[in-house]
């Protein structure tokens, strides 16, 4: 038996395919009590709407703006050349993306970029920013006007945005700590953690997730506290610098953002490398050649490609009005060692 149509909407519920097509449009001109029939229809023939074919039909466009607030690190350049890829990529079919880029400690920049949008130019919008009041508002400002927002990497969940794509950040500090303490073993010791910013709610999760396992699992592991580089080497290789200078017994670094630059260059000055357990995330070339030269023994990755085509899905579902598949847009956390690194190539 063939799916029902919508001229079978309109031959059951007697009204015209115009009727039906401004009924499922939500269009006005029609009355409430004609609404009602055409609805209770649906319901009666099994109608189920094809959105892709009606927008399809009706040449629908969809239009995505990005909104990056990156530090220099390796890991904001493969997101943004990831979104140019499906900028210029069949990925894009029927939905034109945008990507507008400002410093991660910018926060003025960000806010006036989100400030002076026109609901008329886009759909929806997806942003990676630092959590700071002025962002907050920014994007209580965009849903007051009637944007779809997801947030990307790194939640905003006050914010009243409508969706976050990203890893479980307080999974993934749960799993570093968990790594950490075999790499450590019985014995133990003090680890130091680095981070770009503790005002990303990413690197404020991983802290939450090592400290949580740690204290759960009574583990002999001291974290010595979070050391933030601001997007600068200079700042992050002198607070470090200064920690390995009153904490010479430090067995393990965890860098639970950006960073990993400053980070490596001293153990190798400090000739530590072999002495001591390194954690990163994201693979990045820079992670991954630390992988084969045994420089990091572990990395916590997640998968970029997977996180942009999961915000463009979850934007065109809240602007079709239509459910999230939660299995579809999980975002995985992996374990890249050494050993397993060529499935990554």
């Amino acid at each position: 038996m063939s799916r029902p149509t919508v001229k079978d909407i309109a031959k059951h519920a007697e009204v015209s395919l115009a009727t039906v097509d401004r009924v499922l449009n939500g269009r006005a001109g029609v009355r409430k009590s004609t609404i009602a029939r055409v609805y209770k229809t649906i319901e009666e023939i099994g109608y189920v709407r094809d959105i892709d074919a009606a927008n399809l039909a009706r040449r629908r466009e969809y239009k995505m703006l990005f909104v990056l607030a990156e530090g220099d690190n390796r890991f904001s350049t493969a997101v943004e050349n990831k979104i140019n890829e499906f900028i210029s990529g069949a990925i894009a079919d029927r939905t034109v993306l945008e990507l507008i880029k400002a410093p991660e400690n910018d926060f003025h920049k960000v806010a006036t970029i989100l400030n002076s949008l026109s609901r008329n130019s886009y759909d929806g919008i997806v942003i990676m920013a630092s959590e700071t009041a002025l962002v907050r508002d920014a994007i209580r400002h965009l849903k007051k006007a009637g944007f779809a927002v997801v947030t990307l990497v790194s939640d905003l969940p006050d914010s009243g945005r409508d969706h976050y794509v990203g890893i479980n950040n307080v999974a993934a500090g749960r799993i570093a700590g968990f790594l950490m303490s075999r790499f450590l073993g019985k014995q133990g010791g003090k680890v130091l953690i680095t981070s770009s910013s503790m005002r990303l709610r990413d690197s404020v999760e991983r802290r939450l997730g090592f400290d949580s396992y740690i204290l759960e699992k009574n583990q002999p592991i001291s974290a010595l506290p979070t050391l933030e580089g601001h997007s600068s080497t200079e700042i992050l290789t002198n607070a470090v610098k200064n920690a390995l200078s009153a904490n010479p017994d430090i067995r393990g670094f965890y860098s639970a953002g950006a960073g990993i630059t400053a980070l490596l260059g001293l153990l190798q000055k400090f000739d530590l490398t072999e002495d001591t357990f390194v954690i990163a995330h994201d693979l990045t070339p820079q992670t991954r050649a630390g992988l084969e030269d045994e420089t990091i023994d572990a990395v916590i990755s997640q998968d970029v490609g997977h996180m942009v085509r999961s915000a463009i899905r979850v934007l065109k579902a809240i602007s079709d009005g239509t459910e999230i598949d939660p299995a579809q847009e999980l975002i995985r956390i992996d374990i890249v060692l050494k050993e397993n690194l060529f499935n990554w190539n």
